[in-house]
């Protein structure tokens, strides 16, 4: 039997060949063989392309989402204080309204309950808070997952390739690199494309994850400014 590094070089060797002079479809690119394992591939790379799709998709929908709920106008607060020291509670209510962020609505709450106590006030605003909170940090797990779980896939046709192969070595006459080409293609190929999507998500993640932690500043920020605020008048 021919020892197996050697039969690794040779199949590589027969790989460059194929890609220099013979045109392969993407099917047999990237499931090779036939029968049971390259239904198994082609499952494995289905599954891989559906959870690189939706972790890109997450991604993009989030950043535009928690972009948006992270700006600040510098004015807004200014333009509370003024409306809310002349008495126009309303006028301040509008411009909550009529602003539309997570800040926004967390200080119209407050304004809401205006003349109650203080305490009442802010257990108000920490409960929308928490609310706007979870909406920003809506599919950040599932991205979290496919992190985890896209790699673990790959591995899982690494394993289903290698068994292939060292089948294919077990009960074969005589083994030779395209009998072993297709198991050890396929191996390589989920493993590499599973890490690929598990360090994408991976990276995505923590980038989302930084971004919702800066507007949560900023929404803390504005509601001890808000609760300042009512404070004043009794200082």
């Amino acid at each position: 039997m021919i020892p197996l590094n050697i039969l690794l070089f040779q199949t590589a060797k027969k790989a460059a060949k194929a890609v220099e002079g013979e045109s392969t479809s993407i099917i047999d690119m990237i499931a090779p063989g036939e029968g049971i394992g390259k239904i198994i591939g082609i499952g494995i790379f289905v599954v891989l392309l559906v959870l690189s799709i939706l972790s890109v998709y997450i991604f993009i929908e989030r950043w535009l989402t928690i972009k948006r709920a992270s700006k600040v106008d510098n004015n807004f607060m200014n333009n509370i204080r003024a409306a809310v020291v002349s008495g126009n509670v309303e006028g301040a209510k509008a411009l909550c309204k009529s602003t539309g962020t997570p800040i926004s609505r967390m200080v119209e709450k407050g304004l809401n309950r205006i003349g109650k106590p203080l305490r009442d006030i802010d257990a108000a605003i920490e409960n929308v808070g928490n609310l706007e909170i979870f909406k920003l940090e809506k599919g950040l797990s599932t991205l979290a997952s496919i992190s985890g779980a896209a790699p673990m896939i790959g591995f899982f046709g690494t394993v289903t390739g290698m068994i292939l192969a060292f089948r294919t070595m077990a009960t074969a006459d005589s083994v030779g690199p395209a009998q072993l080409a297709g198991g050890i293609y396929q191996a390589l190929m989920t493993t590499a494309f599973g890490l690929f999507i598990g360090i994408i998500s991976f990276v995505g993640y923590n980038l989302l994850v930084a971004k919702v932690d800066k507007a949560v500043f900023n929404m803390e920020a504005s509601t001890v400014e808000f609760m300042d605020l009512l404070q004043e008048p009794s200082n």
